[in-house]
């Protein structure tokens, strides 16, 4: 290992998870990807874990894992377009099924990926099959370069041998009622989505952020986290597009990235205290790389970025809104339903 030994193992892993999510950002633009922002998106999910990379072997499962996750979304495009009712009603279940994956099996990015396969992929099949098949490519493209940069990254802030966590498989208590909200704050943004396709796709990102999210807030700070996240993520996207216009290249971008991945994930790992937790930070990350990465492609393509910035943060902000909503309503309805059937027990009794 090439690690430095003095480092305590708190700042090797914010170190690690910022250089990961800057190197897999400053990789996307590089490589001219048609979503470059998808690369840190995944640089940072894959790497918010304290554990080390897949290796060879991992890397090819796990992308052909992302090929046939995302393919159900191909196979769905035809479906959705012919029969839209049954493909609704089939996109719907598959959302409430990848919740129940990540909540149940602790497998986060597999319905992660599940999700964007039923959501993304199928919203950019209606423009054009040949695009959603890009797209499967872009996002299998995406997750290698996020493993790649861990395996640069890695050897140099490796975890501690007694510190690499075991895999912990959630309780199944209230994960349905946990997996319906989460499918509910989804599916609204894919609807979304629908009416214009490549203008909403990042809109997907910021949904599945706050679903996670969602399911980790406690009811009575529920609104705070969901909106806050999303206001707290917005002002650091304005500061790093200021800072970038001081010196609009690729390596600045990479800089920029990391001193903003630094400072959110610190809050994250709690190595600087908040009294936030890790879900709500993990949603300001995904929500500041989904601002900035669409408004530096507004800005390539001769669009107004301000006007752009200013529609998607009006968006995320009603998402947001509507997420803690609906968060409510279904922990209402469970604790309407869960004491009609405790009187039902006692009248029986």
């Amino acid at each position: 290992m090439l690690a430095l030994p003095a480092m305590r193992i708190e700042t090797r892993r914010v170190i690690r998870l910022s250089l990961t999510t800057s190197l897999a950002l400053a990789a996307g633009y590089a490589l001219a990807l048609q979503a470059p922002f998808l690369a840190p998106i995944f640089g940072f999910m894959l790497t918010a874990a304290p554990k080390p990379p897949p290796g060879v072997k991992g890397l090819l499962g796990l992308v052909v894992a992302v090929t046939a996750m995302l393919g159900i979304g191909l196979l769905l495009i035809p479906v959705l377009r012919e029969y839209p009712a049954t493909g609704l009603m089939i996109v719907l279940l598959g959302l409430f099924a990848a919740s129940y994956i990540t909540l149940n099996l602790g497998k986060a990015p597999v319905g992660a990926l599940l999700t964007m396969g039923l959501t993304m992929v199928t919203m950019i099949g209606q423009l054009s099959f040949a695009v959603a098949v890009t797209l499967v490519q872009e996002l299998a493209i995406s997750v290698a370069i996020a493993i790649v940069c861990q395996w640069v990254v890695y050897p140099w802030f490796p975890e501690d041998a007694s510190t690499v966590p075991a895999d912990e498989t959630p309780a199944p208590s209230q994960s349905s009622w946990m997996a319906a909200r989460s499918t509910l704050i989804v599916f609204p943004g894919f609807l979304l989505g629908l009416t214009n396709p490549t203008f909403y796709a990042p809109i997907i990102m910021k949904s599945v952020a706050l679903s996670q999210q969602a399911t980790d807030a406690d009811l009575r700070d529920a609104g705070s986290e969901l909106l806050g996240s999303t206001f707290v993520a917005g002002v650091l996207a304005i500061l790093l597009w200021f800072g970038l216009k001081l010196a609009p290249n690729l390596w600045m971008f990479f800089w920029w990235m990391f001193a903003f991945s630094f400072y959110i994930v610190a809050k994250l790992y709690g190595v600087v205290r908040t009294r936030y937790p890790a879900s709500f930070w993990q949603s300001v990350m995904i929500t500041l790389i989904v601002l900035i990465g669409p408004a530096v492609a507004d800005s390539a393509n001769g669009k107004d970025p301000y006007e752009g910035f200013i529609v998607r943060m009006g968006l995320y902000i009603g998402l947001a809104a509507y997420a803690w909503l609906a968060t409510l309503f279904l922990d209402w309805l469970r604790e309407r339903l869960e004491s009609r059937a405790a009187a039902s027990k006692a009248g029986l009794a």
